[in-house]
């Protein structure tokens, strides 16, 4: 089975501040993570009076509007991102940063990334599709909050420039955390099935179990909110895994992939040795002498393998013995 990519969405979970982006990055290097992923905040992009989720309100207890939230929670990204991707290339870990807007896109479309990342809420952003679209990229589109003919118009406007297989979608639910009846990840299914495309998990749930089941589904990605400590401020923290947890989510989806193999039928050498203990063949179940004629109470089915096989058995009924048997032998 191919390795699952596995995305630590870091978000905005540094808090605005570099040297904790820069732990993150540590952090994701050392739980197995093939990607940190940061998102391009841009407060520009928000009214003042645009309301916070209750997510949002809960977990950083106060009802500031979103645009101030994301005032404090934003990095000056042409300032640190030549430090943020030297330290993922000194950790060996990949760099992915999402683009709200088509400005947001200019500013890193040249950051010589694997993947541009379409954040659910920009899936109806059909001018940074648009410009997306003519990137040599592939696409990771998320498609929380959206509908069936939603994604489609999104896939057709990618389409017109690039190849559909270089279009992921990520199954996605965009509350945080998400219930667990919610999850329904059975849209792994349906979004591959319908779409046609490569599809991956983009989880906001608590826990593990959702991301490990969704590979056993064929979840191609998995991304998943990752944080120094749950306890730490912020509207995403309290949905995100910490490197304890993250480890043992990555641990439990290289475990799957094993477990799920490859799409054939194998027989395993411990298996070839067990088939010759197993398997029957045909045996004398009392002395035979040469000349006798064989019947079902002189001979039988019987384990291990070695004689000749089930199949053969009729045709030995009738026949004479060319040679003599013992008790047990194998008739071959």
């Amino acid at each position: 089975m191919k390795k699952t990519i596995i995305i630590a969405e870091a978000g905005v979970n540094h808090n605005g501040n570099i040297n904790t982006a820069l732990k993150l990055i540590d952090k994701a290097s050392l739980v197995g993570a093939d990607y940190i992923k940061f998102q391009h905040t841009n407060p520009n992009l928000i009214s003042p009076f645009a309301k916070k989720a209750k997510y949002q309100i809960d977990n950083t207890k106060n009802k500031n509007s979103q645009k101030k939230m994301i005032e404090k929670l934003h990095l000056n990204w042409s300032k640190y991102y030549e430090k943020i991707i030297k330290r993922c290339r000194q950790k060996k870990i990949k760099f992915l940063t999402s683009a709200f807007s088509v400005q947001d896109y200019l500013e890193v479309k040249n950051l010589n990334m694997d993947y541009i990342k379409i954040p659910s809420g920009e899936i109806i952003n059909e001018p940074l599709l648009r410009k997306v679209s003519f990137s040599k990229k592939k696409i990771i589109l998320s498609t929380g909050m959206s509908s069936n003919n939603e994604i489609l118009n999104a896939i057709n406007i990618l389409k017109k420039k690039i190849l559909k297989k270089n279009i992921i979608l990520m199954h996605c639910v965009s509350d945080y955390p998400t219930k667990v009846e919610d999850i329904n990840l059975k849209t792994i299914l349906h979004l591959k099935d319908y779409f046609k495309t490569e599809v991956g998990f983009s989880d906001h749930s608590l826990g593990i179990d959702a991301p490990v089941i969704a590979v056993a589904l064929g979840a191609k990605i998995i991304e998943k909110h990752f944080t120094l400590s749950k306890k730490m401020s912020g509207p995403d923290h309290r949905a995100s895994l910490d490197p304890k947890e993250f480890f043992l989510m990555v641990k439990k989806i290289r475990k799957i992939e094993k477990i799920l193999g490859k799409k054939k039928k194998i027989i395993t050498a411990n298996e070839k040795k067990t088939k010759l203990l197993v398997r029957q063949s045909l045996h004398a179940i009392d002395n035979i002498i040469k000349g006798e004629k064989f019947t079902h109470k002189n001979i039988a089915l019987m384990r291990p393998t070695g004689g000749a096989p089930p199949s053969k058995l009729k045709n030995f009924i009738g026949k004479i013995a060319k040679k003599k048997y013992f008790k047990y032998e194998q008739i071959k």
